[in-house]
């Protein structure tokens, strides 16, 4: 999957829109951050995860998902190693970040 991929999935979901965020992208519903892309490198993206969600992808794809470094990673915040991962899974991530950050109103609308 490449950062360009990424960029149209994330910004394909309702009412998603890109910023930027200490020099990375981003992508925000609500105004709140659901992703970043290019962060901690230019082959990762970050997605917001609950726990529980962030183990069950760790768990089935280690190679692809691993936690967010220090106190991010403990409250969910999942990188994903872009050139490994398979477009279901991100796209999966994605909604599942997006649903987590999403005003209620929208996640009525679904």
């Amino acid at each position: 999957m490449s950062a360009d991929e990424f960029r149209k999935m994330a910004l394909a979901l309702p009412e998603a829109v890109e910023s930027a965020h200490m020099h990375h992208p981003d992508f925000r519903v609500g105004g709140k951050i659901s992703a970043t892309l290019g962060y901690p490198d230019v082959d990762s993206a970050v997605v917001k995860l609950a726990p529980k969600q962030q183990q069950e992808l760790i768990r089935e794809k280690p190679a692809v998902f691993a936690p967010a470094a220090g106190a991010w990673g403990r409250r969910g915040y999942t990188q994903l190693h872009l050139p490994l991962a398979k477009p279901s899974r991100v796209r999966e991530a994605l909604l599942m970040a997006w649903s987590n950050t999403a005003p209620k109103r929208l996640l009525r609308a679904l």
